[in-house]
């Protein structure tokens, strides 16, 4: 596939049909990574007729350097950690970084989650879309607590990647999807014609428009 996307709904349709063969699956759920993989989530949901709903991942970042992380942060208290990169981290900056993400973790699940019940993915097979792979620290995190929250399998879909970050990715993973993987890459941005910040509304429009299904229903 060449060139870019319209909007994050049509790069979600193009990404559906590189998901087809789990369409109608009771055992799949597409879970979105908030907030710019939401609406691409909702759509490949929507086309595939199967679960959708909302991870909110927090990335533990070493405090000068944030987009190298020492762990994440999952719903239900899931934590993953990276101890190779902790260890030369002070216990304070560790303790600074944890508090503050714990504390977001909890006001978006509160926000996203809006009185549904806790996610639970014990023996599901975990779709986890994204808008775009750039360094892959979000996707490899999204992962990790993915496995942690008890998933049988986890796919990564994303419109649009980096080869590097799919390449780290890959091995990661029981599947990974993704129909446009540009060399140069730049940016996740410059793939799409609108690429306007998501907001906490959209998120919840499209966790509430009736394409999230009970776990088990379609």
């Amino acid at each position: 596939m060449d060139g870019s996307f319209p909007d994050r709904a049509a790069a979600g349709a193009a990404l559906a049909e590189g998901l087809a063969g789990y369409a109608w699956r009771p055992d799949v759920i597409v879970l979105g990574l908030v907030r710019g993989g939401v609406p691409v989530a909702a759509t490949v949901a929507a086309r595939l007729g199967v679960a959708l709903d909302v991870l909110v991942i927090r990335k533990l970042g070493v405090p000068w350097a944030p987009e190298v992380a020492f762990g994440a942060l999952g719903p239900g208290g899931v934590a993953v950690r990276n101890d190779d990169v902790a260890a030369r981290l002070d216990q304070a900056d560790v303790d600074r970084v944890l508090a503050r993400e714990e504390a977001e973790l909890a006001a978006r699940e509160a926000r996203y989650r809006a009185g549904r019940p806790p996610l639970r993915l014990n023996g599901r097979l975990a779709v986890l879309v994204d808008d775009g792979l750039a360094t892959g620290a979000t996707g490899r995190a999204a992962v990790a607590v993915a496995r942690e929250l008890g998933a049988a399998r986890v796919v990564l879909a994303v419109p649009v990647g980096s080869a590097r970050a799919l390449s780290v990715l890959a091995p990661l993973v029981d599947e990974l999807v993704c129909p446009l993987q540009p060399e140069p890459f730049g940016a996740v941005s410059q793939f799409y014609d609108d690429f306007h910040q998501v907001t906490d509304r959209e998120v919840a429009e499209a966790l509430g428009s009736g394409r999230v299904r009970p776990p088990g229903t379609v």
